[in-house]
């Protein structure tokens, strides 16, 4: 084989190599898309032991949180929660925080207006305790969005 016949193949294959790299990013960022989309609904509460849960239930809860914290969102729209649990199946012993609550709310709209007002009430409380409610995003998004990029 002479060299310049070498050098093409080397080519050809760098080519190719690029082509299933964009190729596999154009389908993580899909992928991370439809996770997100999925998830839109969510609002995910930081912050609450888990010993507190005491047979009431994690929408007892959020219903607690919300009446607690924002009793004017609850005249206007009342609380609808369609499912709740905790983010991951099982407690992590070598992890000291508690797991995070998860609530799937019906509209987008009453996500938004949760976090708005959390936002500009700035101390959200459970039990004098403070806890953070923030949007459901898939793990891949909180990273770039952690490192600056979208």
């Amino acid at each position: 084989m002479v060299i310049s016949e070498l050098e093409d193949r080397v080519e050809k294959i760098n080519q190719s190599e690029k082509q299933k790299k964009k190729t596999i990013k154009k389908q993580e960022d899909s992928l991370r898309e439809l996770w997100d989309n999925w998830k839109c609904n969510n609002i995910c509460i930081i912050g609450i032991p888990e010993e507190e849960e005491n047979g009431q239930g994690l929408e007892n809860i959020f219903e607690e949180i919300v009446t607690e914290n924002f009793p004017n969102l609850v005249k206007e729209e009342g609380i609808q929660v369609q499912e709740a649990h905790r983010a991951s199946s099982k407690k992590n012993p070598n992890r000291p925080t508690p797991r995070h609550i998860v609530i799937k709310r019906p509209k987008l709209k009453d996500k938004e207006r949760i976090l708005k007002a959390a936002r500009d009430k700035q101390q959200v409380t459970y039990i004098r305790n403070s806890i953070r409610p923030s949007a459901d995003f898939s793990t891949e998004t909180l990273q770039a969005r952690g490192s600056g990029m979208k």
